[in-house]
């Protein structure tokens, strides 16, 4: 598969061209960022870990039923994935109070709720990524009801499928975000990524972060956290 023209760059990929109009080649960067890219910094060897994450992950998923862009691993930094439309919103599960939710409501850190709880928030750098609701969505004309109800269905699955995964690895899902995509032939299937840049995990004991919080509020012990979890990821996989 011939790499081609740059198409994209974000924050931490770039997206190219290849001689199959219907396939794209993700190239993972080590650059991180903080509040809609307000900190900047670098984690070294973070790409190659979000990278084989993702793939190892998304192939687990695939596996429970829940469609993804994934095609093909090319290299330790590179994946071949399926050309789609990304819909224009971000999909938040939570499973435990943290971070923004925990800020939002004046609540701690830490409380396990009964059921996961679902957010979108509309993909806007320009605007801080709002949060929004579905009927929000449907009026800007970002996804139909169907396509907001599938996307819904996965993102929950997905969490049930990690969180148990997780668990083995004594880890704990606290929260994460999914960006979803449209197919040419309009399927939705899961896309972006799946690592400890989108996800929250503690340790399952500690309640250490192992997660891009550590980036986030200067805990240092950055590249470490997601080496570990690195680890324990293909202990288990």
């Amino acid at each position: 598969m011939q790499k081609q023209e740059q198409l994209y760059e974000g924050k931490a990929k770039k997206v190219f061209k290849t001689d199959d109009p219907n396939l794209l080649i993700v190239d993972y960067k080590d650059d991180a960022t903080a509040f809609n890219g307000l900190k900047k910094g670098t984690i070294i060897g973070k790409g190659v870990i979000n990278n084989r994450m993702s793939n190892l992950l998304m192939q687990r998923l695939e596996k429970d039923g829940i469609p993804t862009h994934f095609v093909e691993e090319l290299s330790e930094r590179e994946t071949l994935v399926k050309k789609v439309s990304i819909v224009p919103l971000e999909v938040i599960i939570r499973n435990i109070s943290a971070g923004s939710f925990a800020k939002r409501f004046g609540v701690d850190e830490g409380i396990v709720f009964d059921e996961p709880t679902i957010e979108f928030s509309y993909k806007n750098d320009e605007l801080g990524d709002p949060l929004m609701n579905a009927y929000h969505a449907i009026a800007l004309k970002l996804a139909t009801r169907e396509e907001i109800e599938t996307i819904k269905k996965y993102a929950f699955a997905v969490n049930e499928s990690l969180k148990k995964f997780w668990a083995e690895c004594g880890v704990t899902l606290v929260d994460f975000k999914l960006e979803f995509g449209k197919t040419s032939s309009g399927e939705i299937v899961l896309a972006d990524e799946i690592s400890p840049d989108t996800c929250r995990l503690w340790d399952s004991k500690t309640n250490e972060k192992l997660d891009k919080d550590r980036f986030r509020r200067d805990l240092g012990g950055v590249e470490d956290a997601y080496a570990e979890v690195m680890k324990r990821l293909t202990a288990h996989i």
